[in-house]
């Protein structure tokens, strides 16, 4: 059907067929909420697109959401069995210096009761001595030694330590038991195996009183303990008292002090630990106190983020395009409306804003959907691992609003195809 303009004794287009356009007001009285309302309407007679349309929106929204929540919330679990053990462990060292052959030697010392005398800090739940002994070219062989499918291990470690070892680091004894101090005191040839020392010997019960020899020197094996919490690498080694590594391994001095500590006990511990071990020279030795927050938190969380944030960058990247070229499409589809509004004294501004913000409302409604699932999505799964959700509001927001930038941009180039229709050409069916 032909549109003729208004004249005298002819009726008008809105009067010949009224459903042809909705009602446009006049220019000077359009105003941003006639525009907001227009573009509700248009985007609502169409749902099935616009559900198509918000897809793209959606998942990237989603995805940027989803990866912030589930990073944060795998940060605050790790950092917490983490922490679990870190956060209360001290340990305390001789500082090194580089002697003249270029070796690193240490310049203070550790004395031989330094446990005990740290373990009467305020703080202190226990303390105990590492020393690892260097094999000097030993062997650890399991017994019997002639049998030929005996394997002959030599594990990383060989280490010295005081009774308190198992309290210190976190650790379960598996079979047997810990030497003590008796064992400490008379200087016995007893050892105690990690797991996967003892796998490698080949032990795996004590019942049967199994030996081991280091070097050609026997050792009664009491125990075979579990994974330690605070240092895992123990597992792997063989572990004697330390004042049998003093008669049987000409042990010099102990190296290292490991304090378990209270939380939150680890600065006043850290200062008065070096003062009880060595009151007229403290700075000769290194102490290590639990930090107020861990690297590997955020370590996880960044490691985490680069690759879900470029996944959901490229998703909400395909989501802009579906948005600019659904809304290409309104702008061909509507060239007639478009001519009748600018004849009824629309401008080009007017119909410009008209489609960017029926882009804007199309991303709003994608990023408010995309985060409200992602939202639920870090609730759920949180829920079933029995963890702690993190979700920070803001981030929810964020996403929303990038879901309504996203469709902005999108419907801009559409939008000023539709601001640069002339009426004339228009309403004769041409774009």
């Amino acid at each position: 059907m032909r549109l003729a303009w208004p004249r005298r004794g002819r009726r008008t287009a809105r009067e010949a067929s009224p459903a042809l356009v909705r009602p446009v007001a006049r220019a000077d009285r359009f105003t941003f909420t006639d525009l907001l309302l227009e573009s509700i309407a248009d985007i609502g007679s169409r749902p099935g697109r616009l559900v198509m349309t918000m897809v793209g929106t959606v998942l990237g929204v989603g995805a940027l959401v989803a990866t912030i929540g589930f990073a944060q919330t795998a940060t605050h679990q790790i950092s917490q069995q983490f922490d679990a053990a870190r956060a209360t462990q001290v340990v305390v060292t001789p500082k090194s210096a580089l002697a003249q052959s270029g070796d690193s030697v240490a310049s203070g010392r550790l004395p031989w009761d330094a446990a005990e005398r740290v373990a009467l800090l305020a703080g202190v739940v226990a303390a105990t001595t590492i020393t690892e002994l260097p094999l000097d070219g030993d062997t650890i062989t399991a017994v019997p030694v002639n049998d030929p499918s005996a394997p002959a291990v030599a594990p990383p470690r060989l280490v010295a330590a005081d009774p308190a070892l198992l309290d210190v680091l976190g650790g379960q004894l598996q079979a047997g038991r810990m030497f003590d101090e008796g064992h400490d005191a008379r200087s016995d040839r007893v050892v105690v195996l990690g797991r996967r020392a003892a796998e490698r010997l080949g032990i795996n019960r004590v019942d049967s009183q199994p030996s081991v020899f280091i070097g050609e020197v026997p050792f009664a094996v009491i125990g075979i303990y579990g994974d330690l919490h605070a240092r895992g690498e123990l597992s792997d080694a063989v572990v004697m008292p330390l004042a049998t590594a003093r008669a049987v391994r000409a042990l010099t001095a102990p190296e290292e002090l490991q304090v378990r500590i209270t939380p939150g006990a680890g600065p006043q511990v850290g200062r008065q630990s070096a003062l009880a071990l060595q009151p007229d020279d403290p700075d000769s030795l290194d102490v290590s106190t639990p930090r107020a927050e861990s690297d590997l938190g955020a370590s996880v969380q960044a490691d985490v983020n680069v690759v879900f944030l470029i996944l959901g960058g490229i998703v909400l990247l395909a989501g802009a395009l579906g948005i600019a070229n659904v809304t290409m499409l309104n702008v061909a589809e509507r060239v007639p409306e478009i001519g009748l509004r600018r004849a009824l004294g629309a401008t080009g501004r007017q119909i410009g804003g008209q489609f960017v913000l029926e882009s804007s409302v199309i991303g709003l409604l994608g990023g408010l959907i995309g985060a409200a699932v992602a939202v639920i999505a870090v609730v759920v799964f949180s829920a079933l691992q029995e963890w702690t959700p993190i979700v920070d509001p803001w981030t929810a927001v964020a996403g929303t609003a990038l879901g309504a930038s996203v469709g902005l941009i999108a419907g801009w180039i559409p939008a000023r195809r539709a601001a640069r229709i002339e009426p004339v050409t228009a309403l004769r069916g041409g774009a």
